[in-house]
């Protein structure tokens, strides 16, 4: 029925846009980032599969029959089960279990599409990066990232991340060093989250 459980190193490029899709993946350990370029070289990211989730761009390839239009790459080592598109649509058509859990997970999906969606449109850059921050930095206070790497996190461009890191770093909210950021002032920046200018 499937592959069977893998084991996926970090840094993998699982699709690209334009692959064909070989097969839904049932996320058990890891995070997969999804990314959308644009032909400027510009990337913005999409969203993050974890256990649980549902990648939008496998579902919808499998669905319409059609390749990818987005990529994918395992920021994490991966444990994971690949589902054969054959195998992945009979069981969608003879599993309730499984095709409740799948749609579930896409509904989920799709309100963080929402969120993406006002985040970029509603909200400006500076209250976009102060989230991306908090989220990136989780429960502790570093974070390893590139001014390049919270561009795409925020759909913004890598000049305007300098200026506002600069900004964020004078008011003492965050310390700025080679590689990595370290949030100084957690409820300083959480306080930026609540502003859309």
């Amino acid at each position: 029925m499937s592959t069977g459980e893998q084991r996926i190193p970090e840094n993998t490029v699982l699709f690209r846009a334009g692959d064909p899709c070989r097969g839904f993946v049932v996320l058990r350990e890891g995070s997969i980032r999804v990314t959308l370029g644009a032909s400027n070289g510009k990337e913005v990211v999409l969203y993050r599969v974890r256990p649980g989730d549902v990648c939008l761009q496998t579902f919808s390839c499998l669905v319409e029959n059609r390749d990818y239009t987005a990529e994918g790459v395992a920021e994490s080592e991966l444990v994971a089960e690949i589902v054969p598109p054959n195998d992945f649509l009979q069981r969608i058509a003879i599993d309730s279990d499984f095709r409740n859990s799948v749609f579930q997970a896409v509904a989920r999906r799709f309100s963080d599409f929402e969120e993406l969606v006002e985040n970029i449109a509603l909200t400006g850059l500076k209250c976009r990066l102060a989230r991306t921050l908090l989220r990136l930095a989780g429960e502790g206070s570093e974070i390893d990232t590139t001014h390049d790497q919270l561009a795409k996190e925020t759909a913004s461009g890598r000049a305007a991340i300098t200026r506002q890191l600069t900004s964020l770093s004078e008011d003492s909210l965050v310390r700025l060093e080679r590689g990595r950021i370290l949030i100084t002032d957690r409820d300083g920046l959480e306080s930026l989250t609540n502003f859309s200018a």
